[in-house]
């Protein structure tokens, strides 16, 4: 029997559904997290081999401990993931020292964390990215400043989504940013584009092959979501565009990508800008896990599915023979609490509740990104789609 570490089985809260795979798959799933063991759900329970509590799971010794106990008792570890950006280089750190080859090394990390990096590998799969400096010194960000004009986009080089990601429009701005940026972080300036994100989300074998493809759209910034305090939209499509699945499968190969679950996302260009045309995929970064959040469930509305088995049979067969059955848009929404809302939550049930999937309360840890309270809906024509987001977010009348 196969030995697998599973990293933080409890969130996002669905994540149980992978052990749940893997131990269908014949697997022993054994489950390392801060969290007490009598918080976790009964599902959650009832997939674990084990679980090892451990105080914190920023403390790499404690983390490390957890995993020399397992391998005494269990013998070789042969995977271990979390599926959480937050925890890939400790993941990549923990295969490195115990020598399980099934997944990204210490070595490999550059590549996938780090934004500048990252670019390198798209311009290796011939897709377009934008130009970009490290935010070192005034001088050096003018130089860029000077070739693509204000705004500009600053980020942290290793970072997670849009937090302490801003838009800067004057020397003043950037004067005051590089003045106040943290210290010890490494921030990039990067040119401004205007687009929509589209994502290409796809589970691969160890060949690099894709055994499940979809992708989301996501209409707004989610730089201003974040920092505006927004409402959330995004929605999965009910068939990847085909330019974006022809980009996601170049930059696969350009990376190297292997028995993973991934999530990269590309700019579909909204106006004719200095990078290309309007209508024209461009880079924005890669992911290297799945889409947040609830962001899996969603792929299975959209798609008739279950990719939480599709990737346990990646991990334990190299393959799937689960199919997708009736395709969908499916839409996520979410509303900010102290904000007026022209229907309240009852009156979207009644119009759209044969639509709805999913209601219910987004986990603090994701709010800044997805709102506070959720709603998920599946539609066959994306017009219905357009109707019922524009209800849920139609504000109060003044």
């Amino acid at each position: 029997m196969k030995n697998f570490v599973f990293i933080s089985p409890n969130f996002p809260e669905t994540y149980w559904r992978f052990c749940r795979g893997l131990k269908d798959n014949g697997f022993n799933v054994l489950g390392i997290g801060d969290a007490p063991y009598y918080e976790l759900s009964e599902p959650l329970k009832k997939s674990l081999t084990e679980y090892y509590k451990v105080n914190s799971l920023e403390n790499y010794d404690e983390v490390f401990r957890a995993v020399a106990f397992f391998t005494f008792r269990y013998g070789k570890i042969d995977w271990l993931e979390s599926n959480n950006e937050y925890w890939l280089e400790r993941d990549a750190a923990l295969r490195t020292e115990f020598n399980i080859t099934t997944g990204f090394q210490s070595k490999d990390m550059p590549k996938v964390k780090y934004k500048s990096k990252m670019k390198e590998y798209y311009k290796k799969a011939g897709i377009k990215v934008a130009k970009h400096c490290n935010a070192s010194t005034i001088s050096v960000c003018k130089r860029l400043i000077n070739k693509v004009g204000y705004p500009v986009i600053v980020k942290p080089d290793n970072g997670v989504g849009a937090n302490a990601t801003y838009k800067i429009s004057s020397d003043e701005e950037l004067k005051a940013f590089l003045k106040n940026k943290p210290d010890g972080v490494p921030y990039i300036v990067e040119e401004y584009i205007e687009g929509e994100v589209n994502s290409y989300d796809a589970i691969v074998n160890s060949k690099g092959q894709p055994i499940f493809e979809t992708g989301n759209v996501t209409p707004d910034s989610l730089m201003d979501v974040v920092n505006n305090g927004d409402n959330s939209v995004f929605y999965i499509v009910n068939q990847p565009f085909e330019d974006v699945r022809a980009a996601g499968r170049k930059v696969l190969k350009a990376f190297g990508v292997k028995s993973r679950f991934v999530h990269f996302e590309f700019f579909r260009l909204t106006r004719d800008q200095r990078i290309g045309k309007k209508g024209d995929v461009v880079a924005l970064e890669v992911n290297m896990r799945p889409s947040g959040g609830i962001s899996p469930d969603m792929m299975n509305f959209a798609n008739s599915t279950d990719v939480y088995k599709i990737w346990a049979d990646m991990i334990a067969y190299d393959s799937t023979l689960k199919d997708c059955g009736e395709k969908y848009f499916c839409v996520f929404v979410g509303r900010r609490d102290g904000k007026e809302y022209r229907y309240c939550e009852q009156e979207i049930v009644e119009k759209y509740g044969a639509n709805i999937k999913l209601l219910g309360r987004v986990a603090k840890a994701l709010s800044d990104a997805m709102g506070d309270l959720m709603f998920i809906a599946n539609f066959s024509d994306k017009g219905a789609m357009d109707a019922f987001v524009a209800d849920v977010v139609a504000p109060a009348a003044q």
